[in-house]
C-alpha cells in the first residue's frame, strides 16, 4: 500500500494569474503544501498535477525529494473541469493499487502543515472510516433566505464558548482509497471521519488580499 499526495494546480487561474506560484512569505504558494506533503511522516510519493511550463519550473526548483511532476491534460485544467476529473485522469493513466490511500491537498491552502496531514492519517486509520476530510469549528449563526434559524434557537441565544458550532470544510486535505475515488468518482466516499484543523486554517487563497493575510497568520503561527 502507497500513500499519493496529489496536488492539481494549473497556469489558467483568473482572478490571480499564475496564482499558484505568485510568492508568499518569499516562496510560491505551491511550495508551501509541496513541503508539507514532502515531510509528512506518512506520504510516500507526492504528485503536482499541472498544465504550466512555468509552473514546472518552479517546482522543479524546490528539490523535494518526494515531489514528482505530472502532465495533465489540458481538457481537466480548464475553468470548468472539476478538481476529480484531474483526480481520476491521473489515476486511470498509473499504475496504482485499489489499497493505495490518495490524499488530495489543495495548494490554494497553504496553512497546512505536516503533522496535519500526519494527525488525520493517523484518525482515518483509527476509525477504520473510508474517507476523511479537513474542516474547521465554525460558530457562526446561520439562516436560510426566508428567515429562518439553521443551526441555533434564536429564542435562546447561545454564548459563544457555549456553542458546539458546525464543522466546515478549509479544503486542505481530503484522504480516500484508489478503489474507493474510481468507484464513485467522488473525493469522499462511504464512512467519512472529519479531521480538525485551528480556526485559522479556515482561509484559502482566492483573492489577491488573501495573500496579506495568509501571511500574517503564517508569522504569528509559525512555531504551532
Amino acid at each position: 500500500m502507497t500513500n499519493i499526495a496529489f496536488i492539481p494546480v494549473r497556469g489558467g487561474s483568473k482572478s490571480i494569474p499564475l496564482k499558484n506560484i505568485k510568492l508568499l512569505n518569499g516562496y510560491p504558494l505551491v511550495y508551501w503544501t509541496a513541503k508539507a506533503a514532502n515531510d509528512a511522516t506518512c506520504i510516500d510519493r507526492v504528485i503536482v498535477a499541472t498544465d504550466s511550463d512555468d509552473i514546472r519550473s518552479v517546482v522543479k526548483s524546490f528539490n523535494l525529494r518526494k515531489v514528482v511532476l505530472y502532465d495533465r491534460e489540458p481538457e481537466n485544467a480548464s475553468d470548468t473541469a472539476s478538481t476529480e476529473s484531474v483526480m481520476l485522469e491521473y489515476i486511470n493513466k498509473s499504475n496504482l493499487s485499489d489499497e493505495d490511500n490518495f490524499f488530495l491537498i489543495q495548494a490554494t491552502s497553504p496553512l497546512l502543515k505536516n503533522k496535519h496531514i500526519d494527525e488525520m492519517y493517523q484518525k482515518l486509520k483509527v476509525s477504520h472510516s473510508d474517507s476523511a476530510l479537513s474542516c474547521v469549528r465554525n460558530k457562526r449563526f446561520y439562516w436560510s433566505d426566508d428567515g429562518r434559524a439553521l443551526n441555533y434557537d434564536y429564542h435562546i441565544r447561545p454564548r459563544r464558548q457555549d456553542f458546539k458550532g458546525l464543522m466546515m470544510e478549509n479544503g486542505a486535505c481530503y484522504i480516500n482509497t484508489v478503489g474507493n475515488i474510481k468507484k464513485d468518482k467522488n473525493r469522499l466516499s462511504g464512512k467519512i471521519v472529519v479531521y480538525e484543523m485551528p480556526e485559522y486554517t479556515a482561509v484559502e487563497i482566492d483573492e489577491p488580499d488573501d495573500f496579506l493575510l495568509i501571511e500574517k497568520l503564517m508569522e504569528k503561527h509559525k512555531n504551532d
